[in-house]
């Protein structure tokens, strides 16, 4: 995939941080993007801004609320609708919340976002993607998965809640659908990649983080890596030919590494993929096997 021009990619969280940094690089080597937004005018400057910079008049703007699971379903038809192919999906948006918030579906915030968004529109684009293969799917996870356990017995964290150990983890789950994921996709040409992008300069966190994580965010802002530099390992497993036909791996600044040993428990990914089946009502869906 050398050659981006005739390819259609999706990005979520696109108007900021690294997801923007994402959508602008691909962009320029001249793909069709398709930038996921929560906010229009933010969606629609983004897009102003990328097409100047790269030339790229092939920029799409797509709406939606990715802790919704009705809006996530909206964006899957308006994509279906459009688009009869996808080369490359970015699962990128995400978010940590300093306290305990609930979804207008009734699910913990960052459960919600953070990894049933990714696990819903992978499963409702999926023909699209199968259509366009050899594709790729891409999700972010992050450092934080070291840290991660997945709490069956609470996993909205209604027994007692911590925003870290709700952020740590939803991280671990992206790890978890991902390596699930690619072993259920083998044989379609599909690929399912995950990777963690280093401690990056964002906005990030920044909205809800309060007392010592608020701090060590403002304190530790200016030694963090850009945007750009978090995006370049996203980019790069979207796009470049070193990672033809690798699936199930884990990445960090283009290297395949090892994540934390829960992650490689297939036993807890078949039943975390099970109650996402059941929280996202995908019973009998095109990601069973």
């Amino acid at each position: 995939m050398s050659g981006m021009h005739d390819k259609t990619v999706l990005v979520t969280g696109a108007t900021s941080g690294i997801g923007r940094a994402t959508a602008h690089a691909l962009a320029g080597m001249g793909a069709r993007v398709v930038l996921v937004a929560r906010n229009e005018a933010k969606g629609r400057s983004t897009i102003e801004l990328i097409r100047r910079a790269t030339s790229n008049d092939r920029l799409d703007l797509m709406l939606a609320d990715l802790s919704s699971q009705q809006s996530i379903r909206r964006l899957a038809r308006d994509v279906r609708s459009r688009y009869e192919r996808l080369d490359v999906l970015v699962n990128n948006a995400g978010e940590f919340f300093g306290r305990r918030l609930v979804t207008g579906d009734g699910f913990e915030m960052t459960f919600a976002l953070n990894h049933l968004a990714y696990f819903l529109l992978t499963d409702l684009l999926l023909d699209l993607l199968k259509a366009g293969a050899p594709s790729r799917i891409v999700s972010l996870s992050s450092g934080a998965q070291r840290v991660g356990h997945i709490s069956f017995d609470d996993l909205q964290g209604e027994k007692g809640y911590s925003g870290m150990r709700a952020y740590a983890q939803s991280k671990l789950a992206n790890l978890l659908f991902s390596y699930e994921l690619a072993r259920r996709l083998e044989g379609t040409g599909v690929t399912a990649n995950v990777l963690q992008p280093g401690t990056v300069r964002t906005n990030f966190g920044r909205g809800e983080a309060s007392g010592w994580m608020g701090f060590m965010v403002r304190l530790y802002a200016p030694f963090m890596r850009s945007p750009e530099k978090g995006a370049e390992t996203v980019v790069w497993l979207a796009s470049s030919s070193e990672v033809k036909g690798i699936s199930g791996g884990f990445f960090s600044d283009r290297k395949q590494v090892r994540s934390s040993p829960e992650s490689y428990d297939r036993d807890v990914a078949a039943r975390l993929w099970q109650v996402s089946e059941e929280l996202t009502g995908l019973s009998g869906s095109g990601l069973r096997q």
